[in-house]
């Protein structure tokens, strides 16, 4: 079982307690100790522009930017975004950001890759708002350009959305067939089947119930298609909120609250602090947390991506999530 992990970017008001001039130095300690170690597969970024749940005047370091700088600071570890929004940029310069990214790391890139939801930032940059299903068709062309590109260095393409004439991009990648792709969402019409189509990963719903459903739509896309389901690692991520006992973990719920509450609306602070209820699968002591996964592993959950709101500060959960969770995980 892969395991990833996010780092802090401002994005989840999780740099808030951190001098701007330090973030990076946040950001990149943390990077350096997990690929330092032999716990952590894979860093994960947010591609986004204004924080969340609710737009405030806090940091939001942008994903490309972190993935370059990443690449030039580790050495193991791999690096990835959940996810990329295809429609912020260009599909075959993209792929060119990407593979320049990949060069500079020695070949260690993921691709997350979706069709984008936050409407908010949508506008305020000035992309609109397209539709789900014109958001969606994008994806599936802008996929169909960049594995162009990384697998043959060079692009034509005609679509409703997007159009290349013979762009091209070399180097390649350095990994072998390109880029690993990991398609994010589960909609069950569109973005499951470009999944069944092209994608090395999926990420979507982490609950037992809902992953398990998502993974039958896609296994019912790949038979139309004629692919092998099997084929395709299914992913999810978790929001963790871990401690030694409950009282612990409540107590770390309830910081987590505090922090959003001193820049958000109060409802909202509410939201995301239910979303670290007990039955999410990354809440709880390690015992209870490693009993709500085991299912999900056994249901084919081959990669987890964890997300500890509070590490540009305190590291202690994660030490914790990393002594006593991943190695039952792992077992």
């Amino acid at each position: 079982m892969g395991l990833g992990l996010f780092v802090p970017q401002g994005w989840k008001h999780d740099l808030t307690e951190v001098e701007p001039a330090r973030h990076w130095d946040v950001m990149s300690g943390l990077a350096r100790r997990a690929d330092a170690g032999d716990v952590w597969d894979s860093l994960w970024v947010f591609d986004h522009f204004h924080t969340v749940p609710e737009p405030t005047d806090q940091a939001t370091h942008e994903a490309w930017s972190l993935m370059a700088a990443f690449a030039a600071s580790t050495q193991r570890i791999r690096l990835g975004q959940m996810c990329t929004c295809m429609s912020y940029r260009n599909p075959a310069y993209l792929a060119k950001v990407a593979t320049t990214v990949d060069v500079v790391s020695g070949g260690r890139v993921e691709m997350g890759i979706g069709g984008g939801w936050y409407e908010h930032e949508w506008r305020a940059y000035g992309y609109g708002f397209p539709s789900a299903g014109e958001r969606l068709a994008r994806l599936d062309e802008g996929v169909q350009i960049m594995r162009q590109l990384w697998t043959e260095g060079t692009s034509t393409f005609e679509g409703k959305h997007y159009r290349t004439d013979g762009a091209l991009n070399r180097p390649l990648p350095l990994q072998p067939g390109g880029i690993p792709l990991w398609i994010a969402g589960g909609g069950e019409r569109k973005t499951l089947r470009t999944a069944a189509k092209y994608a090395d990963f999926t990420n979507f719903d982490g609950t037992l119930e809902g992953f398990t459903h998502k993974s039958e739509v896609l296994r019912g896309h790949c038979e139309d298609v004629g692919r092998d389901f099997s084929s395709i690692t299914r992913s999810a991520d978790y929001n963790v909120a871990i401690g030694r006992d409950e009282k612990e973990v409540a107590d770390r719920v309830a910081a987590r609250r505090d922090v959003l509450a001193r820049h958000v609306s109060p409802e909202a602070a509410d939201r995301e602090a239910a979303s670290l209820g007990p039955a999410s699968a990354g809440v709880g002591t390690p015992e209870q947390i490693v009993e709500k996964l085991r299912p999900l592993v056994a249901a084919g959950l081959g990669y987890a991506n964890f997300y500890f709101p509070e590490i540009a500060t305190d590291t202690s959960g994660l030490e914790l999530f990393e002594r006593e969770v991943v190695p039952a995980l792992r077992a």
